[in-house]
């Protein structure tokens, strides 16, 4: 055999990260101690990971499709509920990011003028707002607990004896066992006129019509779940991954039991929320995917924890 084309050989900066992405998939994060109770096993596997479609947004980087392997994992049916949160915060005493820093983020229509201290800037929609957090204002026990912010997840998963998904193991489950669809069941987003998800209908920001019954977040078990039995993995609110987020970085990094870069300014956020619209933010799909600072709180952020075979 000749030479080969060198267009093929890789690059010592593009081998150099492979073999890094390698070491650092190795000696991932494990957790084996946590009570499965409440959880599925997935069996893990070949799947392929990623979309082409022409509804992916380019600048989050949500291909290549590419094939990535994973070990056996259990996963949460549903995010973790206010419940749960509760029953952590007594146990430990923990105070969440949100509550010390005295504030979180609110969406416009959810709370009084009054209320609002500050907008943010070219998304005015959300509103930094004095005394909210996971508290207050209150939900449901049956509700996602909201206005975690990443650490805040990290610190719930190691006292379960569990950890946060990566994205690869969030995007297997959540597809449920369907290959490249862009919905955990099917490609079409409201089957015979069924709503399945918790999104926003009507003119965003402005209006939501609620006509899939709701207008801000909802029950964990309020729609189908998957072919896997995973509850509200589409829509209600997005849910954290390990991984920092980067564009590039799964096109060069090991594609068995992918943990993402070693560094980053975001975590990797998945699912979508209710405030998700195909006119503004179309990330609702399952390869869809953004980012949020790892101390940042929301109203429509959560998370469900993985534990290790």
């Amino acid at each position: 055999m000749g030479n080969p084309n060198p267009c093929c050989v890789p690059s010592i900066q593009r081998a150099a990260v492979l073999n890094m992405s390698r070491e650092l998939s190795a000696e991932r994060e494990r957790a084996t101690t946590g009570s499965t109770d409440g959880m599925v096993r997935l069996d893990g596997g070949k799947f392929l990971m990623g979309t082409e479609s022409s509804e992916a947004i380019p600048q989050d980087g949500e291909g290549p499709v590419r094939t990535v392997t994973l070990d056996p994992f259990y996963i949460d049916v549903s995010p973790v509920t206010n419940e749960r949160f509760r029953a952590f915060v007594d146990a430990t005493g923990y105070v969440t990011e949100a509550e010390r820093f005295g504030w979180s983020f609110m969406f416009h229509t959810h709370v009084a003028p009054e209320e609002i201290v500050e907008r943010v800037p070219g998304v005015e929609w959300w509103c930094r707002v004095n005394g909210v957090n996971w508290r207050q204002p209150e939900t449901p026990a049956h509700h996602p607990v909201l206005h975690v912010s990443w650490n805040d997840a990290v610190a719930y998963c190691r006292w379960a004896g569990k950890r946060l998904p990566t994205e690869a193991e969030w995007e297997y489950a959540a597809r449920g066992g369907l290959e490249q669809k862009a919905f955990p069941w099917g490609d079409e987003l409201t089957p015979e006129g069924r709503h399945l998800c918790n999104i926003w209908q009507g003119e965003f920001p402005g209006r939501d019509t609620a006509e899939d019954g709701f207008s801000a977040v909802g029950p964990v078990d309020a729609f189908p779940p998957n072919a896997y039995g995973l509850y509200s993995i589409t829509g209600n609110a997005w849910e954290w991954c390990s991984d920092w987020f980067d564009k590039v970085y799964h096109v060069i990094g090991t594609r068995a039991n992918p943990v993402g870069p070693p560094r980053g300014t975001g975590k990797v956020m998945k699912g979508g929320s209710f405030l998700c619209h195909q006119s503004y933010c179309n990330r609702y799909r399952v390869a869809a995917r953004t980012s949020n600072t790892p101390d940042s709180a929301t109203e429509n952020i959560t998370f469900r924890c993985v534990r290790d075979v």
